[in-house]
């Protein structure tokens, strides 16, 4: 299996849970998004400790290349909404200028400055996309980063 989107459980039981790991999902300087292959093989219900950027398979495979840093950029204008038993996480869509990415399958959300780095959430963007010096763009979907439908 590669690429595949989802939450990773074990980090949001930890963040509502007692072990209070501080996933701030409205921060504007904490929530990072960064650039994998699809040679990841993700584990959403991995530990804590390997559920994060730089950790078991983050630890490679992420895309590099002219105007892109490991680590990704930071999310901006981050938003955790609830509506009608419907919560959403949402941003403005990342982007990457004059960009040269080769191969870029996921996009993995993650807190930047909790140790470990905990991920939250892997989106398959659906196919490999590159650019050659142009600007790569991630445009969230209008129902946000994911939704949970909390109405039995």
């Amino acid at each position: 299996m590669a690429v595949a989107s989802g939450v990773f459980v074990n980090n949001v039981i930890a963040a509502l849970g007692s072990a209070n790991l501080d996933i701030d999902l409205e921060s504007e300087t904490e929530l990072k998004v960064a650039l994998f292959t699809n040679s990841v093989v993700p584990d959403f219900d991995a530990i804590t400790a390997n559920a994060a950027y730089g950790a078991s398979v983050w630890a490679s495979n992420e895309v590099s290349g002219a105007g892109y840093t490991a680590g990704g950029v930071l999310l901006t204008t981050t938003t955790l909404t609830g509506s009608s038993g419907v919560m959403t996480f949402d941003s403005a869509d990342p982007s990457w200028a004059a960009s040269t990415i080769t191969n870029a399958r996921g996009a993995l959300v993650y807190n930047n400055v909790l140790s470990p780095k905990s991920a939250f959430v892997l989106v398959n963007l659906g196919a490999d996309y590159s650019t050659s010096n142009g600007t790569f763009l991630i445009t969230v979907s209008a129902s946000g980063w994911w939704n949970v439908d909390l109405v039995p």
